[in-house]
């Protein structure tokens, strides 16, 4: 209740230290409030154990289990959702009854510090919920610190890689990994263009395209290739407005930085090299109040094959590349050869076809006849080395919380086999 009451403002600080639009961002800040909901009505449930029948008992004796809480924790988060972040990894981790260390990331510290406010007014005792700003240095730190229990990591799979090494370094602990992704989404020509088009838009231009379940790839079956195109072309004309990202109208915010506005500029300039075209957008632009930001105009390439750097790594920007496709068998085994596997997306309107394709894309998360829809219920994670664990869903709550066995002899004696 008290992140809703406060909606507004976090709100406004998220578009400001984040750049994207402020409606996106009230999104963001009422499904965090949602998930401290999630949590906290589950938790008893959940954490309450289980009595064990065991040969023997219940007259002689029994067994049971309950569930604990890890101690100290550590969450690392990214800049992209500051405070759904930050909210995903700290909700189920208080309400399993850890305390949290959560760092944010440097380029976006502002949120989890409001949160810090909020749940201090809600009543949290001071030393539970902690934030420490800093970069690599302090990561490690955390990382290799032998009284932190578990650590909760979102970001690239390089920095992903190192904090699984690091925290092996003192002691063993858990480790959640939510990392990058290159995801596809297979468009089939029985589908409708309208819906696909709706979907592509969602899978790829959601917070300038700095989201990592994005479908950067989207394959579309020949036949309806150049209508599909051609719509999706018209659509991003019509409403891909960029400006400030205070306004109410603005669809398309800032970059988060001028260096990685950059790394999106070098993959369109590398998709053109290797015989790309770029179909709209792909630049630089210069709205008019805030010229001086980091804003990109989202851009659709076609031409590109599938060993182009653009389609083999994650671009974190507003880059659509379509690629034709021609049968089920050619494009599920095109779509799988990544070593990534967060999500992936199936359109037609055979949703016999569509469930078996989603057993068969090596993926964490499959939308089927739509995209980049996301519930605090639903697990959420990757194959491969898109990481492992998940975070949201019940296994969530169980994996910040740790299962004790208890034995219990009922009898008035014990005796042994010697």
């Amino acid at each position: 209740l008290a992140v809703q009451d406060n909606l507004e403002d976090i709100a406004r600080w998220e578009v400001k230290t984040n750049g994207k639009p402020i409606y996106e961002a009230r999104v963001d800040i009422a499904s965090s409030a949602d998930t401290f909901d999630f949590f906290g009505g589950v938790a008893a449930a959940v954490l309450q154990g289980d009595q064990i029948d065991i040969p023997g008992g219940p007259t002689s004796r029994l067994a049971y289990t309950r569930r604990e809480p890890l101690g100290v924790v550590a969450c690392i988060g990214a800049w992209n959702y500051p405070f759904q972040t930050c909210v995903w990894k700290v909700a189920p981790a208080l309400a399993a009854g850890n305390a949290v260390i959560y760092k944010p990331s440097p380029f976006a510290p502002a949120s989890p510090v409001l949160l810090g406010e909020i749940l201090a007014a809600a009543g949290i005792p001071a030393g539970v919920y902690n934030v420490v700003q800093g970069e690599a240095e302090t990561g490690r730190l955390l990382c290799i610190h032998p009284l932190i229990r578990k650590l909760s990591f979102t970001g690239s799979v390089a920095s992903g890689m190192a904090v699984q090494r690091q925290a092996a370094t003192e002691n063993v602990k858990p480790v959640t990994l939510e990392l990058g992704g290159k995801s596809e989404l297979i468009i089939f020509d029985d589908s409708d263009i309208k819906s696909a088009v709706a979907a592509t838009m969602l899978a790829n231009f959601l917070n300038q395209g700095q989201v990592c379940t994005n479908a950067t790839r989207v394959y579309v079956q020949r036949g309806i290739f150049e209508p599909f195109k051609d719509a999706l072309l018209k659509e991003c004309d019509e409403k891909l407005k960029i400006g400030d990202p205070l306004n109410e109208d603005t669809r398309v915010g800032a970059n988060i930085n001028e260096a990685h506005l950059n790394r999106i500029l070098s993959f369109v300039e590398s998709a053109k090299e290797e015989g790309g075209e770029v179909l709209r957008g792909g630049k630089r632009v210069h709205p008019s109040g805030v010229e001086d930001g980091f804003y990109f105009e989202p851009a659709v390439i076609t031409g590109l094959t599938d060993t182009a750097r653009a389609v083999r790594e994650e671009i974190f920007g507003a880059c659509c590349l379509l690629l034709p496709f021609d049968t089920e068998e050619e494009v599920v085994k095109r779509a799988n050869d990544t070593m990534y596997g967060l999500a992936a997306g199936v359109f037609s309107g055979n949703l016999a076809r569509c469930h078996r394709i989603a057993t068969q894309l090596q993926a964490g998360t499959v939308f089927i006849n739509t995209y980049n829809d996301t519930e605090v219920n639903v697990p959420f994670g990757g194959y491969k080395n898109s990481g492992h664990g998940r975070e949201n869903c019940l296994d969530t709550l169980k994996a910040y919380s740790q299962v004790k066995a208890i034995y219990v002899n009922i009898q008035d004696t014990t005796e042994h086999c010697f």
